[in-house]
């Protein structure tokens, strides 16, 4: 009898946690007290992130860099990809080739000139990176001449094997894309330069 009692307990209306209060009795839906919490500990407003004690606020060089290297090789994989669909199609319309054959030829422009342009521009991304990372240790900072420095070393880099005239060029690039990036970048300041009215002082 004694088990009985104990069996109504576990599973009838004696139950706290069951999702039944009996034969008569109306569903009751399943209730933890694991879950009985203060909801004003979750944060509503914005997420929370954990930083290092005494770090920045914000991602390092280090951090960004898996980003711009993945981001780099799918944009060179997206324009490889394009340009070798554009190319595969002149060349299979001048060989006059049709159907599984054109559809070979054209996969195969796709994938071979997406593959180069992608390893083409994540090699450009690993160097840059690992130029920003290291002058962002080096410095102790992370501002805009890191970037310069980082761009024009990278053209530098990468074209030391084609001659000194390319590698001048190469370097040019970079300096002159980074230039452009840092004006970007600090758009509104010189925004709220150009509006400086010195009879305000």
């Amino acid at each position: 009898m004694s088990s009985l009692n104990e069996s109504n307990d576990i599973y009838g209306e004696n139950n706290s946690y069951g999702s039944s209060s009996g034969l008569s009795g109306q569903f009751r839906p399943f209730s933890s007290p694991y879950l009985n919490f203060d909801p004003g500990y979750i944060p509503q407003a914005q997420p929370e992130f954990i930083f290092l004690d005494g770090g920045s606020k914000q991602r390092g060089r280090f951090e960004l860099a898996f980003g711009q290297i993945g981001g780099s090789c799918m944009i060179g994989a997206a324009l490889g990809g394009a340009s070798g669909f554009y190319n595969g199609l002149k060349a299979t319309t001048l060989a006059g080739q049709t159907g599984k054959l054109r559809r070979t030829q054209l996969i195969n422009h796709i994938m071979k000139k997406g593959s180069a342009t992608a390893n083409t521009f994540g090699s450009v991304a690993v160097i840059y990176s690992a130029f920003g990372v290291f002058l962002s240790w080096a410095r102790g900072t992370d501002d805009d001449l890191n970037t310069i420095t980082a761009a024009t070393a990278t053209g530098l880099l990468y074209k030391s094997t084609a001659g000194l005239k390319r590698c001048g060029m190469g370097g040019a690039i970079g300096l002159g894309a980074s230039i452009l990036y840092a004006f970007w970048n600090n758009k509104d300041r010189l925004s709220d330069l150009g509006h400086y009215n010195p009879a305000h002082r």
